[in-house]
């Protein structure tokens, strides 16, 4: 039987943002220590630029090994790279033109492409990314999620097909709901497999979606928590009901 997630309560989304930016530098310095690089993959979403905003000035501006990361995604709308609907976009714009990370360390998912050609190209890109051989079951040092008040997360929706995916790493997303371009996500096998897998909660609006999952529902958050069984969740007091 799978741990339960660990819950973090913060106070608030700056506290929320200072929070996960430690957690995301000690796992940060174990990969470094033990493989001499970092893979990670950021998530899409407003509560991520608090988070952004923090890494981005000292300390962790110098706390974080840049120089020897691997950048990654959770998922991405298909609309181009300069998009405003583009997660790449808005992680360049708070993040990465701030941070001493090099352009080709950075693997972002092609939303401009066929969504099932760029989910291809994310599996491949995600295996070089982390050095693993064919057959061989990539692992991310850190992903970060986001939660919907729907309960996905990611772009894993309730009750879409790619929820459901258990060989591939990156499936298209082609039913969206509400209505919304198209999407590219890492599937819930590639999520599980990160060393460590971090949620960031913000706002009263998550309330209900967070308890369900923490309760071990069958929604999209809820499943890729059991599937990993050791993720944290840091919640801010609205998102923890309080």
């Amino acid at each position: 039987m799978s741990a339960a997630p660990r819950l973090v309560v913060v106070d608030d989304l700056p506290a929320l943002a200072r929070e996960a930016a430690g957690l995301l530098a000690e796992a940060a310095a174990a990969a470094l220590a033990a493989r001499g690089e970092v893979a990670l993959a950021l998530a899409g979403g407003n509560t991520p630029r608090a988070l952004h905003a923090v890494l981005a000035r000292p300390p962790f501006l110098r706390r974080v090994p840049w120089a020897r990361a691997r950048v990654l995604f959770g998922d991405e709308r298909c609309v181009p790279p300069d998009h405003p609907q583009s997660n790449y976009r808005m992680a360049r714009e708070t993040l990465l033109d701030h941070v001493p990370v090099p352009a080709a360390q950075v693997e972002r998912i092609r939303g401009e492409d066929p969504p099932e050609e760029a989910a291809r190209a994310y599996e491949g890109a995600l295996r070089a990314a982390v050095g693993a051989a064919p057959g061989d079951l990539p692992r991310l040092d850190l992903a970060l999620l986001g939660l919907g008040a729907d309960g996905h997360t990611a772009s894993l929706f309730p009750g879409a097909a790619a929820l459901e995916e258990r060989a591939r790493l990156a499936a298209a997303v082609t039913d969206v709901h509400p209505p919304g371009p198209h999407r590219v996500t890492l599937t819930l096998p590639a999520l599980a497999a990160a060393r460590s897998l971090l949620f960031l909660v913000s706002g009263e609006d998550k309330a209900e979606a967070l308890a369900a999952a923490l309760a071990g529902g069958d929604g999209p958050a809820a499943r890729v928590m059991a599937a990993h069984g050791a993720a944290v969740v840091i919640a801010d007091r609205a998102a923890a009901g309080g």
